[in-house]
């Protein structure tokens, strides 16, 4: 099946390419999703767009009857950070974003293994669906999460996903839940010299809020992240602002948990605005799980990356790296370790977040990452958007798409690893788990990209 993906790597990596171009950010990825869905329908599948009230999210479809193998596909660029594809700073002043966390390689990658994967299916006669899922606004947005909520992953058997990465793994690993929310405080105006006592500043509001947040991470498990940005804060010292918002996120290995800290973010808000003579009110973005792993998948996935392997550079892609390599601490993974596939191990926890965590809770699901940066890069850093930008970049995902095609198929062909991928998810899920996403049942924030 790896030779399916090789006979379609130039037009993945223009696909690739060229949504890394577009940048666009969470729930506004109009054309990023438009040229992915164009991809699938050209190879057969059905698609059906704007699902859960989304309207950059897709479902494609090939196949009938079971067993149902999901492959999930993003596309959303991080603001904030831009990057020309050259080994040294150079951010491109007309673009207020960029694909820093490689989701461009991921979409492109994932639609890659699904045609393959529906290829090897028409051309064996194998019984079964193989479905794509365009899942819009990772960052940030939960846009699998309202997939999930909505019951769009109710039918399928196992669901496979990757991520971009400065080295090649297919461990089992956790995450952090995660819980975020806009709190937006609402003030008086008045002249900051002639008339302080007639205003109410909501930017007041904000900085107690942020103060007693502070003071709150001294009593909070030590797992506990928090992180917060001032999205609006006034605009111009002598007029006392009536409006002022801050952006926060509550992060800890247990959706419980984050949910009482979250709560007392929210009292911290409340406290604040009563301070300051304010109104508060806010507005819930996003809400993720932990990440669920699932290790009979896993260990088929490592497997097979293993028999992918690694990421290798010609003449021109080594210069490259080690241009971006000399950016990097002494300590940092030598180059050479792009072309080498990481052992199997647990790994306990990851510090991030992702929405695929809210698929792992209802789907056997299982995961790798590739060596699409320079080993060394973290994510998130114009590093990450150059390489992104560039062949290690589509190399990387080359390898990602070949691992996930292989998995595929041998999910297809071996009824007794689904069955012992059901029988470890109920097991770790606990027989009476019952899905209540952190979101609520709030609608999809297709706005919260938009700055006020």
């Amino acid at each position: 099946i790896g030779s399916l993906v090789d006979a379609r790597q130039e037009r993945l990596a223009e696909v690739a390419l060229e949504i890394w171009d577009l940048a666009e950010v969470g729930y506004q990825e109009y054309q990023s999703s438009a040229l992915l869905q164009a991809e699938l329908e050209s190879a057969g599948f059905s698609v059906e767009a704007g699902i859960a009230d989304i309207p950059t999210a897709f479902v494609a479809e090939w196949g009938s009857g079971e067993p149902v193998i999901g492959i999930l596909a993003e596309f959303d660029a991080l603001p904030g950070i831009t990057q020309d594809a050259v080994p040294e700073r150079a951010p491109l002043p007309e673009k207020g974003s960029g694909h820093a966390c490689g989701h461009h390689l991921f979409g492109a990658g994932s639609t890659g293994a699904a045609i393959a994967t529906k290829e090897w299916l028409e051309a064996t006669g194998t019984p079964g669906t193989i479905r794509l899922y365009g899942t819009p606004a990772e960052e940030g947005g939960a846009g699998k999460v309202y997939l999930v909520r909505a019951g769009y992953f109710e039918d399928v058997d196992v669901v496979l996903h990757w991520h971009a990465g400065d080295g090649n793994s297919a461990s089992p690993s956790t995450s952090l839940a995660n819980k975020s929310a806009k709190f937006r405080f609402h003030g008086v105006s008045a002249h900051a010299a002639g008339a302080p006592d007639r205003g109410r500043s909501a930017l007041d509001g904000v900085e107690a809020m942020n103060h007693m947040v502070n003071l709150m991470r001294e009593h909070v498990p030590m797992e506990t992240r928090i992180h917060y940005v001032i999205t609006s804060g006034g605009s111009a010292p002598n007029v006392i602002p009536d409006f002022a918002e801050v952006f926060y996120y509550v992060r800890n290995p247990e959706p419980e948990m984050v949910k009482e800290l979250f709560e007392r973010v929210v009292a911290a808000a409340e406290g604040a605005a009563m301070g300051t003579g304010t109104e508060m009110d806010y507005e819930v973005i996003h809400g993720l799980y932990n990440l669920l792993p699932n290790e009979t998948l896993q260990r088929v996935m490592w497997e097979n990356l293993g028999r992918v392997g690694g990421v290798e550079y010609d003449e021109s892609e080594r210069r490259f790296a080690e241009l971006i390599h000399a950016t990097f601490p002494d300590d940092a993974p030598p180059l050479e370790s792009a072309g080498e596939v990481q052992p199997y191990e647990f790994v306990r926890r990851g510090m991030g977040s992702t929405d695929v965590a809210d698929v792992s809770w209802m789907v056997p699901t299982a995961g790798l990452r590739t060596a699409t940066w320079v080993p060394g890069t973290p994510a998130h850093s114009w590093q990450a958007v150059a390489a992104g930008g560039t062949s290690i970049g589509t190399k990387g995902m080359l390898v990602a798409a070949k691992t996930l095609a292989l998995t595929a198929v041998e999910v297809f062909t071996n009824p007794a690893l689904i069955v012992a991928a059901a029988e470890e998810h109920v097991e770790r899920v606990g027989a009476d788990f019952v899905y209540d996403p952190l979101i609520g049942d709030r609608d999809p924030p297709l706005d919260y990209r938009k700055i006020r």
